[in-house]
């Protein structure tokens, strides 16, 4: 059967209350020259604190980090619809070093974020899942700490429930979890301040690998299917900034972090009632989400 035409698609879907998030619109704008702007201010920012002034010491063999973060997240599907909001988390991480670096990190959080588009819908439920395992190098450098460059692998699983939620112009909201596979490629430096002080910079590519997007319009009509968007192609950059004091028997750490991804448009899948084809199809759009804040974290 042939596709049905994007406007009649969306149409229909508004007549029967569907809150679309803009799956099934064509997109016809490109982000990228502001998202290039802001990738070249990251990488200035991480490298911005140039030369150390004092010696170099050995790494810590093993250390253990704990604590909060809180961040401000924007996912767009341009010319389509917005979701904003602020996210509480947790993160906790462990790292061997012997020359060898070894790194695997966890993080939890979630929050509220606010929808709009022809209409609006306040406060849908928000959380996120991550874990990572990295493995680098450190290179000590004469004045400064070290260097590390790092290459893993990472899982990143975000759940928007829209669920139960009526928009401004009564269309329905459901639940989305999203799903990416991808790879670190990043580095890390370390710089010894002197007093017991350290700065680190990290600077990382993400390569993407895979991503599955679920859609559960069941929660719409029990009568329609949960299509799963498989996507192919993306990628993501990060960057941060920290201060790290030492003290006799821990470490505090504070600073500041900037998270981007970009999604091309996915794979399209059929859409069902009651177990027969609508005629209908549903693809998750291309899409840019940017997540910036600060954490606070112990380490021993």
């Amino acid at each position: 059967m042939t596709m049905m035409r994007i406007k009649d698609f969306y149409e229909e879907g508004e007549r029967k209350g569907f809150m679309t998030f803009g799956r099934v619109i064509k997109i016809h704008f490109e982000w990228g020259r502001k998202m290039r702007k802001l990738a070249a201010v990251v990488i200035c920012i991480v490298f911005a604190v140039g030369a150390g002034y004092v010696f170099a010491q050995p790494l810590k063999k093993h250390t253990f980090e704990l604590g909060p973060e809180v961040s401000y997240i924007v996912y767009k599907e341009p010319g389509l619809m917005k979701e904003k909001g602020m996210m509480y988390g947790l993160i906790g991480s462990y790292t061997y070093h012997n020359k060898i670096m070894l790194k695997a990190d966890a993080k939890g959080s979630w929050g509220k974020v606010d929808y709009s588009n022809s209409g609006k819908i306040d406060d849908l439920e928000d959380y996120m899942l991550e874990g990572r395992g990295l493995v680098g190098y450190d290179f000590p450098i004469a004045q400064v700490h070290s260097i590390t460059p790092y290459v893993g692998v990472g899982y990143r699983y975000l759940n928007d429930d829209g669920s139960g939620k009526i928009s401004s112009t009564g269309a329905r909201g459901y639940e989305r979890e999203s799903n990416y596979i991808y790879s670190p490629i990043g580095m890390e430096l370390s710089i010894h301040l002197g007093n017991g002080l350290f700065a680190t910079e990290m600077l990382e590519f993400d390569y993407f690998w895979w991503g599955k997007q679920k859609t559960h319009l069941s929660d719409i009509d029990p009568g329609y299917n949960d299509p799963e968007n498989r996507q192919r192609k993306g990628y993501g950059l990060r960057g941060s900034m920290t201060l790290r004091k030492k003290l006799e028997k821990v470490e505090f750490e504070v600073g500041p972090f900037i998270k981007f991804w970009s999604l091309k448009k996915s794979d399209t899948e059929p859409i069902k009632f009651n177990g027969s084809f609508t005629g209908l199809y549903l693809f998750e759009p291309k899409n840019n989400s940017t997540e910036f804040g600060v954490k606070l974290s112990v380490t021993f």
